[in-house]
C-alpha cells in the first residue's frame, strides 16, 4: 500500500519557529519561540516525519542552527529532512551528523555542479533537492532571483545527474492556505523519475483528500505548515486523508 506522508513544516528564523508568507522574510509570524517545541508538538500529535528549513541558514549561505537540529533529533524519536543553507560538502555531512536523516538541497544544487555531483556521490541516498518556483519559472537564492528554467526541465536535468528525491514547492501559494493546482502537480509527478514531496498552499483536509485522489504513485509526501499551526486540521486526520 502507497503512503503518503504528512510533513508538518517548521521554518526557523531568529531561532524561533515561523511561517512566511510567498517567502518574504518580513511577512512571518512566529508560532513558537522553540523550534523544539514545535517539533514536540507535532510529534505528540502523531507526526512521523518532520520537515525542517534553517531560514537563517538559507539567507546566509550556511547553517545557523544545527544545534536546533541536533536536540530535536535527540530529544524526540523522529526522523527530519533539514534544508537551509547547505551549500557545501562539509555543511551537509555536519548537518547529518546532527541528526538529519535527509538533506535538502536548494540553490547550490541548480548552480554549483561539482558540489551536487560530490555531495550524491557520498550521500545520494539521503539527498533531497528542492525546486521552488515562481511564475512557474524556479527561483533560487531563498526565493529571491527567478531564473528563465521550468520546473520539468530543472527536474530533468538533476535527475540526470542522479537526484532521486524532491521537494516541490510554488511560491506563490505559499503561506495562502489556497490549496495546490493540481494540473501543476500532475506535470510535476508526470516528471519526477523517483520520489517527491509538494509543499505550496495547503489550507484545509479537502486540499489534501484531492492530492490522495490523484493516485500519483511517486508522490511521498505533503509539506503543511501554517494549516498546522492554525489549526485548519490536526495531523492525525491529515494524515488520514492521505491514505
Amino acid at each position: 500500500m502507497h503512503h503518503v506522508i504528512l510533513y508538518p513544516a517548521i521554518d526557523i528564523l531568529d531561532g524561533k519557529a515561523v511561517r512566511l508568507v510567498r517567502g518574504d522574510f518580513d511577512a512571518s509570524t512566529v508560532y513558537r519561540d522553540s523550534p523544539l517545541e514545535a517539533a514536540r508538538s507535532w510529534v505528540q500529535a502523531g507526526a512521523r516525519f518532520l520537515h525542517l528549513v534553517d531560514l537563517d541558514g538559507a539567507r546566509d549561505g550556511e547553517p545557523r542552527h544545527l544545534d536546533e537540529l541536533a536536540k530535536i533529533t535527540r530529544e524526540l524519536d523522529v526522523p527530519v529532512q533539514w534544508g537551509g543553507g547547505l551549500r557545501s560538502p562539509e555543511a551537509v555531512r555536519e548537518a547529518l551528523k546532527a541528526g538529519a536523516e535527509r538533506v535538502i538541497l536548494g540553490t547550490a544544487a541548480i548552480t554549483d555542479l561539482d558540489f551536487l555531483d560530490s555531495v550524491l556521490g557520498t550521500h545520494r541516498d539521503r539527498v533531497m533537492v528542492s525546486i521552488d518556483t515562481r511564475g512557474g519559472k524556479v527561483a533560487t537564492k531563498g526565493w529571491v532571483e527567478t531564473t528563465s528554467i521550468d520546473a520539468p526541465e530543472a527536474i530533468a536535468r538533476l535527475q540526470h545527474r542522479g537526484v532521486r528525491r524532491f521537494v516541490y514547492t510554488n511560491a506563490d501559494r505559499d503561506g495562502l492556505l489556497e490549496g495546490p493546482d493540481l494540473d501543476e502537480v500532475r506535470r510535476i509527478a508526470e516528471a519526477v523519475r523517483g520520489r517527491w514531496i509538494y509543499s505550496g498552499g495547503i489550507g484545509d483536509i479537502e486540499h489534501l483528500r484531492q492530492l490522495a485522489a490523484m493516485r500519483l504513485v511517486n508522490l511521498g509526501g505533503v509539506i503543511t505548515g501554517k494549516a498546522l499551526y492554525e489549526n485548519r486540521f490536526a495531523v492525525a486526520d491529515g494524515q488520514a486523508a492521505l491514505q
